[in-house]
């Protein structure tokens, strides 16, 4: 599959659907008022994530840029990278988890594991073969040590 959807893009368009989907079918409401401020504590983290896993790219001095994974000079394995194989994925969906605790219906949270599925089948999926291509064993090892999502030893 060759659709390019940044991934920002992607979790903002979530994002919009949440806010939309919890006003117009706000289907039980799991997480009310003021517990549903804990959100931007998922919310502050997601973007933590983010940060940090975007100045690794920047001290590696390799592309950030997800739409063009072939541009990749290096093989990030250090910081987060060393806990998960897509971490600025991973902060994407705290967002929008936090977004969902605010908003605070089911229909939020349903969007998430939909964004979750979108981002494997569109994504990461194609990044992990250029990858595998460019990288060879040096990143099926990596792949061997460090799951997609979170934790280490084998594949997720």
């Amino acid at each position: 599959m060759r659709v390019r959807i940044p991934p920002p893009l992607l979790a903002l368009a979530a994002a919009v659907l949440m806010w939309w989907l919890d006003r117009k079918i706000p289907v039980v409401r799991m997480v009310v008022a003021p517990w549903n401020r804990m959100g931007w504590v998922f919310v502050g983290v997601g973007f933590g994530v983010d940060a940090v896993s975007i100045l690794s790219f920047l001290r590696a001095k390799t592309t950030v840029n997800p739409i063009r994974v072939e541009r990749t000079t290096r093989l990030v394995v250090t910081g987060f990278y060393r806990f998960s194989r897509n971490p600025m994925y991973l902060g994407l969906l705290l967002v929008l988890c936090g977004w969902a605790v605010l908003l605070g219906s089911l229909m939020p949270f349903v969007v998430v594991l939909a964004v979750e599925r979108l981002l494997v089948v569109l994504q990461i999926r194609r990044e992990e073969a250029a990858l595998a291509a460019k990288f060879g064993d040096e990143y099926i090892e990596y792949t061997r040590r460090v799951r997609r999502w979170v934790g280490s030893v084998g594949k997720s």
